[in-house]
């Protein structure tokens, strides 16, 4: 099927403001944009902060899910992992109740503000709370440095993480990272995501030996078809991610988890539990830890009630129609 004319793209736009249960990546709701096309909906929602140019990939995974389609699955349903936002240590048990069934857990951690004594007693609850068995991994979204990333995974070791995602902004640390961490006995695989998803090259992770693991979201990567090629082209197994998107987002990012040949890991699709309402009568949670394969569709009702006011409607149109000029 052809692309979207601009237009449209733009007949079809719901603008919606979701609120989130706690502060995550420092916002308190999520304002998320929504297009309806022929072969269904497709979510639009880069961070406000995100430039035409950057925008227009999110834009392409719109237009991929509302025109285009994804592959078929090879399985029926994706394992999810519970994430726990920068909460205080007592709140963690509650947080993680949230999440049916899920046996691995991700933590934020480097929040700003905070202590690297909060990451540690927040991964300390964490594990208290899952048990041995239950898997950790810990996000820093590129909040370390080299040394500190090195320090922290060494303090946090113990506590015997799964992964650490992105425990430094740049790549070339990432590689020096996994060299320092062997050299000091200290068993914590790397995650490479914003060095994916934000990276004008995201194979230079493979080149330099930066990660052991990436992690894929399907907006940010221009939509399924293109990041089942980056996940090809690294070679490395694959964790797939959102972007603190609604039930329609997160649809995409299932489709992909679903489409991938491997998948050794939970995925961090069960984000739909982070916020206190949806766009979807049925929204995509999780069960017994994992999401299945289905379709969802937004809830005219609940489109109206969360409806953002008009002139945010407004300056979206705008943002759609800059990121289009990218296309």
């Amino acid at each position: 099927m052809s692309a979207p004319a601009l237009g449209e793209l733009l007949d079809g736009l719901h603008v919606v403001t979701l609120p989130l249960r706690t502060r995550f990546r420092g916002i308190a709701e999520r304002e998320i944009a929504l297009v309806r096309g022929p072969h269904g909906w497709g979510e639009f929602s880069p961070f406000v902060e995100y430039g035409p140019a950057e925008a227009s990939r999110w834009l392409a995974a719109t237009i991929e899910a509302a025109w285009t389609g994804w592959p078929d699955p090879v399985r029926d349903a994706v394992p999810v992992n519970a994430t726990v936002p920068a909460v205080p240590p007592a709140e963690v048990a509650d947080v993680l109740a949230r999440y049916d069934g899920c046996t691995t857990a991700k933590v934020k951690v480097a929040e700003a503000g905070q202590r690297d004594a909060d990451d540690i007693d927040r991964v300390a609850a964490v594990r208290d709370a899952m048990g041995p068995r239950g898997r950790i991994r810990v996000d820093a979204n590129g909040g370390w440095s080299l040394t500190q990333a090195h320090d922290m995974l060494a303090a946090l070791a113990p506590f015997e993480l799964e992964y650490a995602e992105q425990p430094c902004a740049d790549v070339r640390d990432l590689a020096r990272l996994r060299v320092g961490l062997a050299r000091s006995g200290i068993d914590v695989p790397v995650a490479a995501d914003e060095s994916i998803r934000k990276a004008e090259d995201p194979l230079e992770v493979a080149r330099l030996g930066a990660a052991d693991l990436v992690v894929v979201k399907v907006a940010p990567l221009g939509g399924v078809a293109h990041a089942l090629e980056v996940v090809a082209d690294c070679g490395m197994p694959a964790v797939v991610s959102s972007a603190i998107d609604s039930s329609i987002g997160l649809r995409a990012g299932v489709a992909l988890a679903a489409a991938l040949p491997d998948l050794d890991h939970a995925c961090g699709l069960g984000t739909g539990v982070l916020f206190g309402a949806d766009v979807s009568a049925d929204p995509l949670l999780p069960v017994r830890g994992k999401l299945p394969v289905r379709d969802v569709v937004p809830d005219p009702d609940l489109l109206a009630v969360h409806a953002a006011p008009a002139d945010r409607l407004e300056w979206w149109r705008d943002r759609l129609d800059a990121a289009f000029a990218y296309l």
